[in-house]
């Protein structure tokens, strides 16, 4: 395991805030506290990481905004979003889309810490994290965004989505539906596993099951068409259609049209994030609207109170999962179902 300055204020018995006091040579540390966090160095054999040594001097105005893919709508606002208010607060933003690839992440990540960025924001798409861990062992601020980075970053914003799986099969279910797929992508990320999760825990308390449920690697419109087609041609007795994302709703519709059906009349059909597109296509989408603005604000304020408080050498006020409410938005995608 990598020795980071949080083992040594540990071993120290002191704040982090102090051993990278001690660390720059910046801020008043006391001799007694300096022969601790020294000792503690010396008994972990801790060097400090380049990525560490380059980030003593002037804070660099730079931030790393770390996203799986910018060319999906929800992100590209969310992108925008974040930008602008770091903008708006003197910072300049190092966007970088990972295309949902782990040597991607690792390559922006080093590029980050090169451009000595005082702090980052962070949605990982997978399961793996540890390679975050150099933001934390060089004790640069991090916030993730919309899922977690258990081990890695003590805060992290996101919409509810378990909850907001819930809404979604809740209200077919008020419907009458039962016989309900569900249709997304990608089968790997966080928020979708967890809306899967409240969607199944809510069908159980009803007694139902998900009639099928396909899930792609690929989030793409053409990943869920092709899905939904599938769902439509072995599972006739389906109601009801719950897309993972708008974009799966979106496509599920169009599949649905392209086989002579209607839209809510032979199927209903309900998505997930209230895109602006929502609005537009036809049938009007009913869906679960997150916060996508709110959630890139609040990352942004959370993330600039760490970055002031590591600068001032604060120890700063402890993390916290933020789960911003979600609502759902009815629209015309769905109705009753058919008799």
């Amino acid at each position: 395991m990598t020795t980071s300055i949080r083992h040594i204020a540990k071993l120290a018995g002191t704040s982090v805030s102090s051993v990278s006091r001690v660390l720059n040579n910046s801020g008043y540390a006391s001799p007694e506290l300096r022969e601790r966090v020294e000792t503690a160095i010396r008994t972990l054999n801790y060097t400090p990481s380049k990525g560490a040594r380059m980030l003593r001097g002037a804070p660099s105005r730079m931030i790393g905004l770390m996203l799986p893919s910018i060319d999906v709508p929800f992100f590209g606002i969310l992108a925008h979003t974040i930008e602008q208010e770091l903008f708006q607060r003197g910072y300049q933003t190092l966007i970088c889309s990972t295309a949902e690839n782990m040597e991607h992440e690792a390559r922006y990540i080093s590029m980050l810490l090169s451009q000595r960025v005082d702090g980052v924001i962070v949605a990982s798409a997978f399961g793996s994290i540890e390679h975050f861990g150099v933001f934390r062992d060089a004790d640069i601020p991090i916030v993730a965004i919309d899922r977690e980075l258990n081990g890695i970053a003590d805060d992290a914003i996101m919409a509810d989505h378990e909850e907001g799986g819930r809404l979604m099969a809740r209200h077919l279910l008020g419907l009458g539906h039962r016989s309900i797929a569900i249709v997304g992508a990608p089968s790997h990320s966080q928020p979708v596993q967890l809306r899967l999760r409240g969607i199944t825990a809510e069908m159980a308390e009803s007694g139902v099951s998900p009639a099928a449920v396909g899930m792609a690697d690929e989030h793409s419109f053409a990943a869920a068409y092709g899905l939904a087609t599938e769902v439509l041609a072995s599972r006739p007795d389906i109601t009801a259609i719950i897309g993972t994302s708008d974009i799966s709703a979106i496509a599920v519709i169009h599949a649905i049209q392209d086989r002579g059906f209607s839209v809510p009349r032979d199927y209903s059909v309900i998505g997930f994030d209230d895109l602006p597109e929502t609005a537009y296509v036809f049938p009007r989408l009913t869906t679960v609207a997150q916060p996508i603005r709110e959630v890139g604000q609040r990352a942004t304020r959370r993330l600039e109170a760490l970055i002031r408080d590591h600068q001032m050498g604060h120890e700063p006020a402890a993390g916290a999962i933020v789960r911003v409410p979600v609502a759902l938005i009815e629209r015309d995608s769905t109705g009753p179902v058919r008799s």
